[in-house]
Parts: C-alpha cells; sequence; structure tokens
C-alpha cells in the first residue's frame, strides 16, 4: 500500500484493479475491491491497522467483474453509480462466467466462477458528496468505458481516481465504451486535472503522458471504426484494427509486457472492437441486450 496524502492510500499489488482507500475520523472509503478472497482479507487487515473510524463504505468505480466479484468480501456499504446499478438488476445471484474471451484479470482466477455479487446499497445519478471528518470526498459520474463510469475526486488533496478512463501499460476494455464520452472525458482530465495526482483503476499513478497515450488509442479506435463503416466492413473486420493498437503500447512498454499479456490484451481489443462495432453501427443485431449484458464484459 502507498499513500498518496493524509489518509489517501492506494494498493497495485492484488490481482485485478488497483484499489483506493481514504482513512478519515468517521471511517474508510474504500475504492473498489480485490478480486480473490485472500485478498480481500489482506486488504481489510492493512486497512484495520490505519486505524480510522469504525465505519466502512465501498465506493465502484464501474461495473466490471475485475472489481465488482470481490464486493462482497468487503462487507460494507456499497456505491456506485445507477447505470452501474442496472448490470446488477440483470445479473444471476452467482457469477457463471460464460464469457471467457475478454480479456478480463477474472478469467485468469479459477476460483471466481460460482462467486456471489453484491447489490449497491447506496446509488447517484450525477454527483454525490462524502464528507468522514476529513477533506470532501466527491464521486462524480464520468461514462465513457462503461455507462456507468465514476471519477472519485479529493479536491483539497488534488488527488482523483479515475477507474478505466486510462488504463496503464494496457489496452481499454471496448465492448461497452461510448467512445465519444470517453474521449471529451480523457479532455478533460488534461484541461483540468493538469496538477492533480492521477490513480488509474489499472495501473496506478499515471503522467499526463499516459493520459495523452490514452487519448491518442481512442482517436486511433474511433478512427479506424469509422473507415471500416464507410468501406461497409463486417463487424469481423475489425480484428484489423488489433496490431496497430497493440503497437503503441509496444513501442513504449517493451519491457514490461510479456507474451501471455500481449495475446490475452490482444484478444481482449478483438472482443471489444467487435462488440462495439456491433454497437455502434448494427444496434439491430443487439436490439435485446442492454448495460446489463457489460457483467462479463
Amino acid at each position: 500500500m502507498q499513500q498518496i496524502g493524509k489518509g489517501i492510500f492506494f494498493e497495485n499489488s492484488y490481482l485485478g484493479v488497483t484499489l483506493g482507500a481514504l482513512v478519515y475520523p468517521q471511517g474508510t472509503v474504500l475504492i473498489d475491491a480485490p478480486l480473490r478472497a485472500e485478498d480481500a482479507r489482506s486488504w481489510r487487515s492493512t486497512l484495520v491497522n490505519q486505524r480510522g473510524g469504525p465505519n466502512r463504505m465501498l465506493v465502484s468505480l464501474d461495473a466490471h467483474p475485475d472489481r465488482t466479484l470481490g464486493v462482497r468480501t468487503m462487507d460494507c456499504t456499497i456505491v456506485m453509480h445507477q447505470r452501474a446499478a442496472q448490470v446488477f438488476r440483470n445479473r444471476p445471484t452467482i457469477f457463471k462466467g460464460q464469457n471467457t474471451e475478454s480479456g478480463s484479470d477474472w478469467e485468469t482466477y479459477d476460483d471466481a466462477i460460482g462467486m456471489r455479487w453484491a447489490a449497491p446499497d447506496i446509488t447517484f445519478s450525477e454527483r454525490l458528496s462524502l464528507h468522514w471528518g476529513g477533506p470532501e470526498v466527491v464521486l462524480e459520474y464520468r461514462p465513457g468505458p462503461t455507462p456507468g463510469s465514476i471519477w472519485v475526486i479529493i479536491p483539497e488533496a488534488k488527488v482523483i481516481f479515475i477507474g478505466a478512463a486510462v488504463v496503464l501499460n494496457q489496452p481499454p476494455f471496448l465492448a461497452y465504451a461510448d467512445l465519444e464520452d470517453w474521449r471529451s472525458n480523457v479532455d478533460l482530465l488534461l484541461a483540468d486535472y493538469q496538477d492533480f495526482f492521477i490513480v488509474s483503476g489499472r495501473g496506478g499513478p499515471v503522467t499526463l503522458e499516459d493520459v495523452k497515450l490514452q487519448k491518442q488509442v481512442l482517436k486511433d479506435v474511433y478512427d479506424g471504426l469509422e473507415r471500416l463503416v464507410k468501406k461497409n466492413a463486417s463487424p469481423e473486420d475489425s480484428a484489423k484494427l488489433v496490431p496497430g493498437i497493440l503497437a503503441r503500447y509496444s513501442e513504449i512498454n517493451r519491457d514490461v509486457i510479456s507474451e501471455e499479456q500481449k495475446e490475452r490484451y490482444a484478444q481482449r481489443l478483438r472482443h471489444g472492437l467487435y462488440q462495439n462495432f456491433l454497437r455502434r453501427y448494427r444496434p439491430s443485431s443487439v436490439s435485446g441486450q442492454s448495460d446489463a449484458d457489460s457483467d462479463e464484459q
């Protein structure tokens, strides 16, 4: 666990997503949950040693299984955006993991199948402020990566947790993305949060250069899909965009991304581009689906 400021921490060593914790006099605000039960126990133990107040609240930055499968093990009040909450209304009680080709971290965890979901206790639409004895904590709706994505902002400390808005050393999940909203919110990061400590939900602290790379990747995806549509290409043709997108990460992170990761990331992109193409340009093909389908993104 690494400290950012007074009572503000992040943890990037567990399988799944980067975690956050705000340890204040009234209690601890958790940001996302570890995927594995053993990691959740370790995380809870670590936070108890910080001696915050008696209450606990967990904020899920979106509904992706990597960040929500382990929520139940944290045993506390759960907060998320109302559109992310819609996902849980149509999920079965037990995670069945039908889609195992999305390039998610849960696919590498054998015990993920059979885990029980925990539905949110509190939802909001645009903005929610928390006052737990420390600096104000602001939850803001920032769609793009998923319909229910949010950011956690501590304005006084100049710290922001942005979930999947920017991912580090890996390509983004695209299956349920709104590319216009996503690009707009990345631009907002560059315009309004240049002097903030930015924490990605996949990779930890990011620099402005990382944000600019994310902006370029999203532009590549948007422009590539538009070109395919103009050529009357099929959804399967979206896979042709994968090598070019991966090349951007390989150029910068040649010594960071392993061969095994490259294949998983390629599959993540193939799956995401195909699903995004269908939703964006062939909506009749997915008319029976909704936000709830993002449970196995």
